[in-house]
């Protein structure tokens, strides 16, 4: 399976990826297939079931409303997060549904919109669409959300074999290995090999603009991040925290890095706060890889490009590069997501990313390169997924701004070093797949174990 940088980096809205983002695109998809099958005129009831932790959760990582939102024919890259509220009254107080923005059904919440305590095959994010007529079913289809925003069908599912593409690429590779050996082989640095990969896609002035588009959303998510203040929504009354650390740095006077180390690291902690309480709070960001780890790799680049006079909008395409490399690997060889293997495979794969993206824009070696994200991962490994109150709140936004400090410091370690170290990144994958196979589910965003319970027994 072909996986591209855009993959892994996609604009959407908080507060999930595997349960906002992709069960919105599910739907979206559902209703965009009415309308190819000449189906829509026909449909008068749409039955939406949500299955293992899309039900779980679903309520807290607004499951619910993406998947309404999706059927009303919204895409989570386009989507007015701002418009989400007033829609989802007007639908409850009317009980009306505009399916794909152009046939009006009837929707009740309680009947249409079922959570159920129930586990489908072959993943835990699991959500089925119905659409009926006059005389009973006309279309069905089961989605899973497997991370990251990425939807696979039940069919794809079944057959057991990922989805594949028609893409070559030039410089393919599944394992870390296999990756250094193609950077030696042909002389390359990380970024360099990807970006030849990324050409079989799109040429390389669009690979550039997409890159920098996403790193003008991941700026503005901070952005939004700084200016609200408040409580952030859900029942749990976390109030945001970055607006006003904001002012608190901006009082201590221009930062510097040498002079004042602990200053910096809190700048670090600032970015990853604002992104994390913007996407708890439905808010526009990108998903980097998944929207509960979305603050740990605009954070980092965040600390490089403001600490480094010299950085360059290359720095940033060359960031995005490397990381996706270990994104690629994480995807490919364990999970990025939270459901499947607990919080490792979100802020785990997001720390390895970001600390590889680091390493490679300070000029490390493919192997220094795959030492920092070695360690970035290993150090995350066992990390449940246990959100308090089905919210992506408590630990998570936190959780971010330590595994982002983290990075940084995986990179520092690796770039005194020559690149070899005791146990392997395919090795760490490999550990972190099978933990995620052991962790019971309550510990796999279920809010059923961990902190979650803790929180209610108090």
């Amino acid at each position: 399976m072909a996986i591209s940088v855009f993959d892994l980096f996609k604009v959407g809205i908080g507060p999930s990826s595997s349960h906002t983002v992709g069960p919105m695109r599910a739907a979206a998809t559902f209703a965009q297939a009415l309308i190819d099958q000449g189906l829509l005129d026909d449909v008068r009831r749409v039955e939406i079931r949500l299955y293992g932790s899309l039900s779980a959760t679903g309520v807290g990582h607004a499951t619910d409303r993406a998947c309404v939102m999706g059927l009303m024919g919204e895409w989570p890259d386009s989507i007015d997060p701002t418009c989400i509220e007033t829609r989802i009254q007007t639908l409850r107080e009317t009980g009306e549904l505009n399916l794909a923005g152009k046939s009006t059904i009837a929707f009740n919440w309680q009947r249409d919109l079922l959570l159920l305590d129930e586990s489908l095959p072959y993943h835990p994010n699991a959500m089925s669409l119905t659409a009926f007529g006059e005389t009973g079913e006309l279309s069905e289809q089961t989605y899973y959300s497997i991370g990251g925003g990425f939807i696979i069908e039940a069919e794809e599912a079944a057959s057991g074999i990922a989805p594949t593409s028609d893409v070559v690429l030039p410089y393919d590779f599944s394992s870390a290995a296999e990756l250094l050996k193609l950077c030696n082989q042909h002389g390359l640095r990380v970024s360099e090999l990807m970006m030849a990969n990324e050409l079989a896609w799109r040429s390389e002035a669009d690979i550039r603009q997409g890159l920098l588009h996403i790193w003008s959303v991941m700026r503005e998510c901070v952005e939004q991040g700084l200016r609200h203040e408040g409580i952030l929504p859900g029942g749990l009354n976390v109030p945001r925290r970055a607006a006003k650390l904001h002012r608190s740095l901006l009082e201590i006077g221009k930062p510097n890095v040498i002079t004042s180390t602990l200053s910096a690291m809190e700048w670090v902690n600032l970015f990853a706060l604002a992104v994390n309480e913007e996407n708890a709070a439905g808010g526009r960001m990108v998903t980097a890889p998944t929207n509960g780890a979305a603050g740990i790799i605009p954070a980092v680049l965040h600390y490089y490009m403001k600490f480094n006079p010299d950085a360059s909008d290359d720095d940033v395409v060359n960031f995005f590069l490397g990381a996706a490399a270990v994104g690629i690997l994480c995807k490919k060889n364990a999970s990025i997501s939270g459901a499947e293997v607990g919080c490792q495979g979100e802020v785990g794969s997001a720390c390895a990313m970001a600390a590889a993206g680091l390493a490679d824009i300070l000029g490390a070696t493919p192997e220094q390169l795959e030492n920092a994200a070695e360690i970035g991962l290993e150090h995350n490994l066992g990390l449940t997924c246990d959100p308090v109150g089905g919210l992506v709140q408590v630990p998570c936004i936190e959780r971010n701004a330590i595994a982002a400090v983290k990075a940084i410091n995986a990179t520092q370690m690796a770039l005194r070093g020559d690149g070899k170290h005791f146990i392997s990144l395919d090795r760490v994958s490999r550990t972190m797949r099978d933990t995620g196979a052991d962790m019971p589910d309550k510990y796999k965003e279920t809010s059923r174990g961990g902190l979650a319970v803790s929180w209610v027994e108090c």
